[in-house]
């Protein structure tokens, strides 16, 4: 059977860095907190809306509260941790605490687990009078932390970044609960760095961010990677995929993925390189996740530009719901550099061509993206800063040169990590 053209193409479905006031104020800000806060007995002016019944502490071998959110790169690292932890322990208690109305509470009970929603709210940049209702719903946040804290009982609070997760360790501390840290990029966020001097134990995705100052006082650091979900590096290359995109077995294929949402900048640079690559037909061929957004203005450029060639295969589609089978057949990545984008490729050995996000708070993507090119395994184009013709001699290369991508596809299948998650919850379950 002849591949077609393309697939179906309808829908399938940082952390800051903060500035050194920022950073100092909120320090003083803890300080304060400590010493106002009892750490015996505390009375909240928040009354919880869960009946209290609800939330009394089970008897079970361990009881475990997550706090993580804000985005997905928060919120999936600790669902990866949770899911772990409970293929280790079937006995044990995960309850997630997050902000109420943000992505976290809708994420994360559709993966099965409780969740207690708290008041969040991000400090902004610079000091500016928005900072007074701020600090009071973090306030609320730290008070409502508190009292699950008091009927929870956990045996150790684990913290996977984003400022949701600095009331619920903050309140853990007070009640003299263990802390543990989980830090997804090579740069380190703001919570993470704050409160990993009283981590029992730290989890990072990457080797070079155990430089940073922030863990000078930490005893416990553990290079783990990031959480992913075990079907990403399990799923089989079969020609069943191949057949099912519309695509051939006998070429090698590029999966450009700009994130669930898609990225303009990708899609645009991939789009101007087509014609470009239309004498490749016969050797390449392209999986597009673009986003809902730009779905449909990126399907009618590929047909204008291959319409001269029909033998140029490609697929299309906004989502891939199982993102893990695109990546069974990928010999080639064209994506951004978010940490669990980096461990998810890394993970399957996939060599990446990283065109990071510039204005990602602190950097991170840019940070993540270098850090994998050191080892071998990447090229990093800076957003803005590449021509077309590089990015299809760059693309050519490490596709199509034999021995260049043998050896990026050994040096990243030398940087994944694909059991972070059991190896984190171990850990856990040892510290708990």
């Amino acid at each position: 059977m002849v591949p077609s053209k393309h697939c179906n193409t309808g829908f399938t479905h940082r952390p800051l860095q903060a500035g050194f006031q920022t950073r100092s104020i909120l320090h003083i800000m803890l300080g304060f907190v400590k010493k106002c806060v009892s750490l015996n007995n505390t009375n909240t002016s928040e009354t919880s809306r869960h009946d209290p019944a609800s939330l009394q502490h089970l008897e079970t071998s361990k009881s475990i509260v997550i706090a993580g959110g804000g985005t997905g790169g928060h919120i999936y690292p600790a669902i990866g941790i949770a899911q772990a932890l409970q293929r280790l322990d079937t006995t044990v208690e995960i309850v997630f605490i997050g902000g109420a109305g943000k992505l976290e509470s809708t994420l994360v009970p559709k993966h099965g687990f409780r969740f207690l929603p708290i008041s969040v709210a991000g400090f902004p940049r610079r000091i500016t009078l928005k900072w007074f209702p701020v600090i009071w719903k973090a306030f609320r946040g730290l008070t409502q932390s508190l009292q699950y804290m008091t009927q929870l009982k956990p045996d150790i609070v684990i913290g996977t970044g984003g400022y949701v997760s600095g009331p619920v360790l903050l309140a853990a501390l007070l009640r003299r609960i263990p802390i543990a840290i989980q830090e997804q990029n090579a740069s380190v966020g703001l919570t993470n760095g704050i409160l990993a001097r009283w981590a029992k134990a730290v989890y990072l995705a990457m080797a070079s961010a155990r430089e940073n100052n922030a863990f000078r006082h930490t005893k416990h650091i553990e290079i783990t990677g990031n959480p992913i979900r075990p079907t990403i590096t399990e799923f089989p290359r079969s020609n069943e995929t191949y057949k099912k995109l519309g695509l051939s077995p006998a070429l090698k294929t590029v999966f450009v993925m700009g994130g669930s949402q898609g990225a303009r900048a990708i899609n645009a640079a991939v789009v101007a390189v087509l014609p470009h690559l239309l004498k490749f037909a016969g050797q390449l061929q392209i999986v597009h996740q673009t986003g809902a957004a730009e779905a449909a203005t990126v399907q009618s450029e590929y047909e204008k530009h291959t319409a001269l060639d029909s033998k140029f295969l490609y697929c299309v589609r906004p989502f891939f719901d199982t993102v893990e089978e695109v990546y069974s057949i990928a010999d080639v990545m064209i994506c951004r550099a978010g940490g669990m984008t980096v461990a998810e490729v890394t993970a399957c050995g996939i060599p990446a061509i990283f065109i990071p996000l510039p204005s990602q708070t602190g950097n991170d993507q840019v940070l993540n993206a270098h850090s994998v090119a050191k080892e071998g395994a990447a090229v990093v184009l800076e957003q803005g800063k590449f021509t077309t013709e590089t990015l299809v001699e760059k693309l050519t290369s490490t596709l199509l040169d034999i021995n260049t991508h043998e050896q990026m596809v050994t040096a990243s299948r030398a940087l994944g990590k694909p059991n972070a998650s059991d190896d984190i919850a171990k850990s856990i379950l040892s510290h708990a």
